[in-house]
């Protein structure tokens, strides 16, 4: 099987979570600036799991480039991917609409925690089926903000109950990290 289906329908997912992330923010009933003060925490959640989303969605498209050809554990681990990330919406609104509360912050972290667990394990099952002298086998390397990641979400999760603001900042950080778009897949195709 080749990558098409697999890219064409990861595009969609990912496309369509956007979508119903953008459409739970929700209107004010006002027409002044200061009507748009409440929504400050929505929208800031919104900011940071869209560029989640993008960051994933960016590196999904890397990812693909090493791929030529699809196995039923590649497609599997794939929609594991999607399943973390459909929930993005969910987790997103509830941190938002709660002002940063501990729980929210915390379930945020877990369904963070599991999509970096899910990438991986996408990435490997991409090499079990080509090879460690594979294009990604070779890019990844020691993998050192793939291993940092989860430790980061770890400590996000254990400190939203202790300081919101600690935890945010952990997944701020994560975030950082990987905005920048990870070119040693790029470096190994090329």
């Amino acid at each position: 099987m080749n990558k098409t289906r697999l890219e064409a329908f990861s595009d969609g997912v990912l496309a369509i979570i956007i979508t119903i992330m953008v459409l739970e923010i929700k209107v004010p009933h006002g027409a002044e600036f200061s009507d748009l003060v409440p929504l400050l925490p929505i929208f800031l959640s919104y900011i940071l799991s869209f560029i989640y989303l993008a960051i994933y969605w960016n590196n999904h498209h890397h990812l693909m480039q090493t791929i030529t050809k699809v196995t039923g554990g590649i497609l599997w681990a794939n929609l594991h991917l999607l399943f973390w990330l459909s929930l993005v919406p969910f987790v997103t609104g509830w941190m938002g609409e709660n002002n940063f509360g501990p729980n929210p912050m915390a379930l945020y972290g877990i369904v963070l925690f599991m999509a970096a667990i899910a990438w991986h394990i996408l990435q490997i099952q991409i090499i079990k089926n080509h090879g460690k002298d594979s294009v990604l086998a070779k890019a990844i390397g020691k993998d050192t903000k793939g291993k940092l990641s989860p430790i980061l979400y770890a400590i996000g999760i254990a400190t939203s109950w202790v300081s919101p603001w600690i935890s945010g900042s952990m997944f701020v950080l994560v975030a950082l990290m990987w905005i920048i778009p990870d070119r040693r897949i790029e470096k190994n195709i090329n």
